[in-house]
């Protein structure tokens, strides 16, 4: 056994730093630990380790304060059998407290003894120690004492009166220094006297607020410095101390360094050595141990340096002092405490330079910036072996507000420092880190900066360095704002669509500005008193179409102009008395950069894709593409007022008869009464269902339900086993119809009257909450023209922009014509067929001839048929009706009907055998119903326990004989749609089938990874969400957005397929 197979190391840390340090010690073969808190959870430091303990679970306390509970980290080591703790830098790496607890109790912390960081921990021990050795101090605090035994009582600077006298005879400005202070926090600049007067007080109350200690020195600033340090010096604890050459820090914001090099730029010109041999004799002084790092500021006139402090710690740069010596390796020599036997390396002629990343916005005085990693993606260049990268992040890391958001440290190296520059250029401009704001942008400008090219820049250089961001700032978001692209997310498997509601107004805008007519844009909700505004960083050429709405910008413009915006410009979007529409699009020349694609789209939705998978909150700044004017361009273009739609209060939709407006479900004479209804908006409406409401004069407007109940897809008629839905399906929820909209599910266990013409979609994004409508039978031809009539439209838009002569289209004229049907296909709007296959039962062998079914459709290889969405006992064939007739597609079907083989008993079909874990009737589900009967509905038969009606439904004895009958079952799943891959399962053994019906009304609130049933069918459900199905038990979700684990990859971000034989597997609360 080697001598680290008998050592246990814990990484007291977390992010960038746990990662560097884990990647060593499992080189060496340590066995190693991690801790981690609740935000952490799924950190790359959790799973590198061979044991991860989460920090929650031991101790109640913010959880910004977890990596700092010294007690608990021993607790854990001692349970664990750790020997060595390695504390990285920040949190607990220079208390010496902790090291003393440790070493107290037998753990070897890979740091300096206690005494040194104790001492070299207040800045006025620290200058007499230097001084001592015959090292420079600034002037200031101490200079009338020599002796170390005098400095903690005079080495401090103890009165206003003091420090006035100190600024008058040393010269302003001072610094006004917490001793204890680090990480460039209390330092207070004083320019003269008064300032003194003024700031002396706050500074000390800051000081003991943020260190515990109110002790204050104070030394000459210099202006113009340099910040230099040596490499992390490194010491046995005996008197022998070596150094690694110096690096330069100077590039800073908020005293923190931003950009870092090795050698200096300015000082290796010099004497470099003198620095050096300076913090040698410091280290030797102490009798330092461990790595540590010595600290000087250069006065950039003179070339004279000064000692600042000791970081006792591993520095977050040093990994360009290894990039310079290849092999070397800082965090081996802490664990190993030993080094090379000469006390300097040999020179290798490279030039090393860092940037360190960090999710901030310089703009804004670098505003930490938390939030969703949308893409990562950092250039590998191993082969050639100059760029390294120390990171912790990938797409997917949240960043959160409680710790320091340093994302990764970038190091390249080269032959010369041009190189070197010129590499990270390279390497910066391949880096994509789409999310938050970051500052990579501002690393570019600072590189290019000639101040910087040349070595001069000081550490107050990047406060004045020129940054106007190429992005705008969200200032007010509406109601709502969403980012949304053409066409959206299409590949199903209940993945939402998405995209703009009016994706008719949305294109206008993008050919106003020049783009793709399917360039991401904005969505705006905007109502009285609620605008939206936007500060422009950037001349932007936009446009705003869709609802009305009044302007306010310096330019005299209105809603569907081209107009371009200025420089630091705002433009107010407020809303107006008696405007019609409801959704308004605004679209930016270029689009926006830095929104990556998710499953293909851009598009937002439920939590997914967009900015940060949400809708856009004040305060959010979006990248611009290049976006401003060209030159000579004429940005004074406005589509003629005859063209612009004007909405009605009262629309007529377009719809194709089918799939369900069938004798089976509704009678007759329900239909007609159906399609003669003036139906209302309902305000509960939004993008996943616009739901209706009887208007004021049509009559009692009840479904005419053709049967009593919904057999096994449940208790009322307008429940069906789960089927697909079409996209604009009108759903009948209960007895409330819903035009299932561009968030809406694909699949689910609901009649669908009819469906909305395709063309006609768009109309709904400008129905608002009181808007009515009335729903009109066209044939698929009619529904074909629609398409057509739009883009003669959109064609009229294009040469408006060109200046050519356009004919007005009236967008809202209706049309008349008959529906379609059949008694095996069904027409489901006019581009997608529902093919149904038989009764409305349960039966694996029909379940297998759709599966058959599809096989011999996917086998034409038809590029019109877009995809399959295969359920119970049917499935939808999507299909472009612009490329393929619907004749076409119905004989396609048809022929693919006949070539079915009379029997399935000999068919087979991949399948899989999983175990999900599940703690039957949880606390999570129980909360969710409980929250329902407080809120919706307190007397209906399924509340306060959906598993005693489930076992009262079913003539069961109770709960128990209910949960043995579904988890002792084996299920199949036999489809995956409605919402994000939703898998629909149903027992193999009939016995085990319990029926359940849907909860009228829907929940509100259904937990991530519960498990119900309605009908005879369950469903795993994979994101929070409303819900109605009656919940057993919780399990793990069958969906990772980010694509992450075995069996899940980020094109295809789902476990289960059809036709997986799906086990359940009895799990306590204890181990959840």
């Amino acid at each position: 056994m080697s001598v680290y197979e008998q050592h246990k190391l814990l990484v007291a840390n977390r992010g960038e730093i746990a990662v560097r340090i884990l990647t060593t010690a499992r080189k060496l073969g340590l066995q190693t630990i991690s801790v981690y808190s609740p935000s952490d959870a799924t950190s790359p430091h959790v799973n590198l380790a061979d044991e991860a303990i989460p920090l929650a679970d031991h101790h109640i306390v913010p959880e910004s304060q977890l990596y700092l509970d010294a007690q608990l980290l021993l607790s854990i080591s001692k349970e664990l059998g750790v020997t060595l703790v390695h504390p990285g830098y920040g949190f607990l790496a220079e208390n010496a407290g902790f090291i003393r607890l440790f070493t107290e109790s037998g753990i070897t912390v890979l740091a300096p003894s206690a005494d040194v960081v104790e001492l070299m921990g207040a800045k006025h021990a620290a200058r007499e120690i230097a001084r001592k050795v015959g090292v420079r101090v600034s002037p200031g605090s101490g200079d009338e004492t020599s002796s170390i035994e005098t400095a903690n009582v005079n080495g401090l600077t103890t009165s206003l009166n003091s420090a006035v006298d100190l600024g008058k005879r040393v010269g302003f400005p001072i610094l006004l220094k917490a001793t204890k202070g680090g990480g460039g926090m209390g330092m207070v600049v004083c320019h003269n006297e008064h300032e003194v007067q003024d700031k002396w007080d706050q500074a000390k109350e800051r000081a003991q607020a943020l260190f515990g200690d109110d002790g204050l020195i104070v030394e000459k600033y210099i202006q113009q410095g340099r910040h230099i340090e040596t490499c992390q010096i490194f010491g046995d604890g005996q008197g022998n101390v070596v150094h690694l050459g110096e690096r330069e820090c100077s590039v800073q914001r908020r005293h923190q360094k931003v950009i870092e090099e090795t050698p200096s730029p300015f000082y290796n010109a010099m004497n470099p050595d003198a620095i050096c041999q300076a913090a040698i004799r410091i280290g030797k002084e102490l009798k330092y141990s461990s790595a540590g790092t010595v600290e000087f500021l250069v006065d950039a006139s003179t070339g004279e340096f000064c000692f600042l402090e000791v970081n006792t710690r591993i520095q977050v740069e040093h990994g360009i002092t290894e990039a310079v010596y290849p092999g070397l390796d800082i965090v081996q020599l802490m664990i190993d405490l030993g080094i090379a036997a000469h006390s300097t390396r040999t020179d290798t002629g490279l030039h090393a330079i860092e940037v360190r990343v960090y999710a901030e916005n310089p703009a804004e005085g670098f505003r930490p910036c938390p939030g969703l990693l949308q893409l990562v993606h950092i250039p590998d260049r191993k082969e050639e072996g100059w760029l390294r990268v120390d990171s912790w992040i990938s797409t997917g890391t949240i960043i959160t507000p409680h710790f320091d958001p340093l994302l990764c440290k970038v190091i390249v190296t080269g032959s010369s420092r041009d190189e070197a520059i010129a590499r990270m250029k390279a390497v910066l401009t391949e880096t994509r880190i789409y999310g938050p704001p970051n500052n990579i942008e501002h690393l570019q400008v600072a590189l290019d900066d000639p101040i910087f090219a040349k070595g001069r820049a000081t550490t107050r250089w990047l406060e004045s360095l020129p940054f106007i961001p190429r992005a705008m700032t969200v200032v007010s978001s509406g109601l709502d704002m969403t980012v949304q692209d053409l066409p959206g997310r299409v590949m199903g498997l209940g993945l939402p669509r998405s995209g703009p509601m009016d994706y008719i107004a949305f294109q206008a805008a993008n050919l106003l500005v020049g783009n793709e007519s399917s360039t991401e844009g904005l969505e705006i909700i905007v109502m009285p008193g609620v605008p939206a505004v936007f500060h422009f960083h950037v001349p932007t050429i936009i446009a705003v179409t869709g609802k009305p709405v009044f302007l306010f910008i310096a330019a005299d413009v209105e809603d569907y102009d081209k107009f371009d915006t200025k420089s630091k410009e705002t433009v107010d979007m407020a809303n107006y008395e008696d405007s019609r529409g409801f959704r308004v699009y605004l679209a930016f020349r270029g689009g926006f950069p830095n929104i990556p694609e998710y499953l293909k789209s851009k598009s937002t939705s439920m939590g997914l894709g967009g900015y940060q998978g949400r809708s856009l909150l004040p305060g959010d700044q979006i990248a611009l593409a290049d976006c401003g004017p060209k030159h000579g361009e004429d940005v004074n273009i406005r589509i003629p007022d005859s063209m612009i739609p004007a909405y009605p209060l009262q629309a007529t939709i377009h719809v194709l008869s089918g799939p369900q407006d069938d004798p089976e479900f509704i009678t007759a004479e329900g239909v007609e009464r159906f399609y003669a209804t003036n139906f209302r908006v309902s305000p509960s409406s939004n993008r996943m269902g616009i739901r209706l409401e009887l208007s004021d004069d049509s009559g009692d407007g009840k479904i005419g339900w053709a049967r009593e109940n919904g057999g096994e897809g449940g208790s009322h008629p307008s429940n069906i086993l789960d089927n697909a839905y079409a996209f604009g399906s009108i759903n009948i929820n209960g007895d409330t119809p819903v035009i299932l909209a561009n968030e809406g599910p694909d699949m689910g266990g609901y009649v669908c009257a009819c469906t909305i013409a395709e063309a006609d979609m768009w109309k709904l994004g400008q129905l608002g909450p009181g808007n009515e409508i009335r729903f009109r039978r066209v044939s698929w031809d009619t529904a074909l023209g629609l398409w057509h009539r739009n883009e003669s439209w959109l064609g009229g838009v294009r040469a408006a922009i060109s200046k050519s002569e356009s004919d007005s289209i009236d967008l809202f004229k209706e049309e008349t014509e008959g529906g379609l049907g059949g008694p095996k296909l069904f027409v489901a709007g006019d581009s997608a067929i529902l093919v149904d296959f038989g009764e409305m039962r349960l039966d694996f062998s029909i379940r297998a001839l759709v599966h058959a079914f599809e096989l011999e459709v996917l086998g034409a290889r038809v590029d019109a048929i877009k995809r399959l969405c295969p359920c119970i006992r049917s499935t939808m064939c999507h299909y472009d009706p612009l490329q393929i007739s619907q004749s076409t597609v119905l004989g396609i079907l048809s022929s693919a009907l006949s070539r079915l083989p009379d029997a399935v008993d000999e068919m087979e079909f991949p399948s899989r055998e999983i175990t999900f874990p599940i703690v039957p009737d949880d606390p999570w589900c129980q909360e969710a119903i409980d929250k329902y009967a407080r809120t919706t509905r307190d007397k209906a038969v399924y509340v306060p326990s959906n598993v005693d009606y489930l076992a009262r439904n079913n003539g069961l004895d109770g709960k128990k004989d209910a949960l043995s009958k579904l988890i002792d079952s084996e299920w199949l799943v036999v489809g995956i749609g409605f919402y994000l891959a939703c898998p629909f399962l149903v027992p193999i053994d009939p016995r085990c089938r319990l029926v359940g019906q849907k909860m009228n009304p829907s929940r509100t609130y259904t937990p991530r990874g519960a498990i119900g049933i309605a009908g005879v069918v369950a469903a795993i459900y994979p994101v929070e969400s409303p819900g109605g199905y009656q919940l057993y038990g919780r399990t793990l979700p069958a969906w990772q957005t980010w694509g992450r684990g075995r069996h899940f990859s980020p094109e295809e971000p789902w476990l289960l397929r059809p036709f997986d034989k799906v086990d359940e597997h009895y799990a306590t609360l204890s181990r959840c």
